[in-house]
């Protein structure tokens, strides 16, 4: 078409490198909440060393069995797109495992996440399928860290409850705290447009 842009129909987001191996040397059990958290604060911690992404980790698994389903970290930058949080990369690669978009596909299915989802991770939630969420560090801890949250409903978890989706947090809230706290400190980059161009990386 004359003086369109050009345009792409296809876009794809690549996982880091060292997301398969370091998921196929985590030995830890994931029959619990603990267990689940220590996994997706440890990806959030990973991904700060790595240096591929902010500080922010998910997960989703069977509920019962804890099958892991699907993992990843944000990766707003690498990706060069906004909406490559953790959850939604999580979200994502365990709706292509399955096959569907809707994880109830896959029976009752658990999404966890490092951090209180912001409000577009929030928004994600009801349509994924999922039919319980876990978060470790509270949108306080990410804002004090220079992340931008955005706003959800002051009774954000109450409504999941009522859609029958269960909210749990404050899981290891200290551990995953910290490393958003270790990224703020090292100056790493928030992704904001308020900050500027010159600025990016990376919301929760």
């Amino acid at each position: 078409m004359t003086g369109a842009r050009n345009t792409s129909r296809r876009f794809a987001v690549e996982l880091p490198g060292w997301l398969d191996v370091f998921l196929a040397e985590w030995n830890e059990p994931l029959d619990d909440l603990r267990g689940r958290m220590e996994l997706a604060v440890a990806l959030s911690g990973e991904n700060v060393r790595r240096g591929s992404g902010g500080p922010f980790g998910a997960i989703v698994v069977e509920e019962g069995a804890g099958r892991l389903l699907g993992a990843g970290v944000n990766l707003v930058t690498a990706a060069g797109l906004s909406l490559a949080h953790a959850e939604i990369i999580a979200l994502s690669v365990a709706q292509a495992a399955i096959g569907s978009w809707n994880l109830a596909d896959a029976g009752r299915v658990q999404l966890i996440t490092s951090c209180e989802p912001c409000a577009m991770c929030y928004g994600a939630v009801p349509w994924s399928g999922v039919g319980s969420l876990v978060w470790g560090a509270r949108k306080a801890d990410a804002e004090r860290a220079g992340f931008d949250e955005g706003e959800k409903p002051v009774d954000w978890a109450d409504a999941l409850e009522r859609r029958r989706i269960s909210v749990t947090g404050n899981v290891l809230r200290a551990e995953a705290a910290a490393v958003l706290a270790h990224y703020a400190h090292r100056n790493g980059a928030i992704y904001h447009p308020a900050h500027g161009a010159e600025e990016s990386d990376d919301g929760a």
